[in-house]
This record gives structure tokens, sequence and C-alpha cells, in this order.
């Protein structure tokens, strides 16, 4: 085989590994949620088919009421032991929002109140302050730069974006009531809140396992397991 021959054929090579990259990138990049091959799909909670999501209204039952919420501006009660409040608007609230890829959540905080570190399996999200001051941040996986926190103090007007899958919290350093809004990139983020997860699930971790992996005695962790691990959030 000639130099030119040679020339053409790794030419040719480095096109298709080209291409290969890109169609893979492309499929990386894609968003978590199915595209919409409709203008809408609005969410029918009466049938009895089982989809990744919801089925669809008949379109000719669909009225403007089903892409609407109103109330998103009441404060919530933080009278828990978090002193926190998530009011998730999604489905539940607007039948609209099926298969979209977006939801949208009002967070309330009582003085010292703490979202806890928890993380979204499903979508990246973009929080915005509405009133008061919070400490919020993330923290990075076990990669080359090793559990790293990325944290800021925020008030009104900031934003923070908190990426997919990464543990993050948010806690009210100020004096008054906050509020924020969080925006999330999939129609069903999901919700893990890692101490409910860790020490409240049911069945129990076995504590010889938990005491292992937090370097504590048993009898710690059989403490914090009989805690009563509070729910702040609510569809």
């Amino acid at each position: 085989m000639n130099s030119t021959r040679r020339a053409k054929m790794s030419a040719k090579i480095i096109l298709i590994i080209a291409a290969s990259i890109a169609v893979i990138s492309s499929i990386c990049v894609s968003s978590s949620d199915p595209g919409l091959l409709q203008d809408f799909c609005v969410a029918d909670f009466t049938s009895n088919v089982f989809v990744n999501g919801f089925p669809c209204k008949d379109p000719l039952l669909v009225t403007s009421d089903d892409f609407f919420y109103s109330g998103i501006d009441q404060p919530r009660s933080t009278d828990n032991q978090l002193g926190s409040n998530i009011t998730i608007v999604g489905v539940n609230r607007i039948r609209g929002l099926n298969t979209l890829g977006i939801i949208i959540a009002r967070i309330d905080y009582a003085p010292g109140g703490l979202n806890p570190p928890h993380y979204h399996p499903r979508a990246s999200e973009v929080f915005t302050v509405i009133e008061g001051n919070l400490f919020a941040g993330f923290i990075t996986t076990n990669s080359d730069i090793g559990n790293t926190l990325y944290a800021k103090k925020l008030q009104k007007g900031d934003i923070f974006v908190f990426p997919q899958g990464l543990i993050h919290f948010q806690f009210n350093i100020g004096s008054k009531r906050a509020v924020a809004t969080a925006a999330f990139g999939s129609q069903s983020p999901g919700l893990m809140t890692v101490p409910n997860a860790v020490f409240g699930s049911n069945p129990p971790v076995p504590a010889v396992i938990l005491a292992k992996a937090f370097q504590l005695n048993t009898t710690t962790i059989e403490w914090l397991q009989q805690q009563n691990w509070v729910k702040n959030f609510n569809y």
C-alpha cells in the first residue's frame, strides 16, 4: 500500500472515530426524560395503563386548568425538627407537566432551618433565593478531587446550581424566615435524604455494617436508628 492510499485510509479511520465520538456524546448529553412526540401529554390519573410516567388524557378533554397552579406564594409551615418545608409542584399538582421534563419546588426555612443533605438521582437543580440568607453547597463524588465541598452564602436574588446526583444542602443562617425556589430538569428527579436513608430505612441496615462504615459503635448506631427521621417535603 503506497503512502497516498495509507493517508486516505488513515483519514477515513479518523472520520469514523470522530463520528462515533459525536454520536456517543450526543447520547450522553441528551435529556434524562424522553422527548415529546406531541404538543403535550396531560396526565390521566384514572387510566389503568402503566407507562414510564403517566398516560395521556384525551386532548379533546384538556382544559387550561391542566396547565395551571395557584398558591406557590403562600408560606408553608416549618414546624418540624428540621425547620424547613419543601412544596413540590409537579405532575400531581399540574397535570400538564407530564412528559415535559421539568418541575419546580418552593422551600420555606425557619431561622436556623435546614434542608438536610440529600440528592436527586435523575436531575440537576437550579436554586434561587427569594427571601432571606442561606448557606448552600454540594459535595463532589469520590473522584480525583475527592469529596470537595462547593458552598456559598446566598441572599435574595442569588442563584446556585446543584449538579445531578450530588449530595447538597441548604441552611438558613439569617434571623428571619427564608424562601427559595428550585427548578429541576426532570419530571421525576427523585429525592434521597441521606440521614433518612442511612438510619431510617425499613427494615434497618444491620447496625454492625453502619458502625463499621461510620467508625462508630453499634450502640450509637442503634440509637440513631431509633430517632424520628423527619420528612420535610410534600407533593
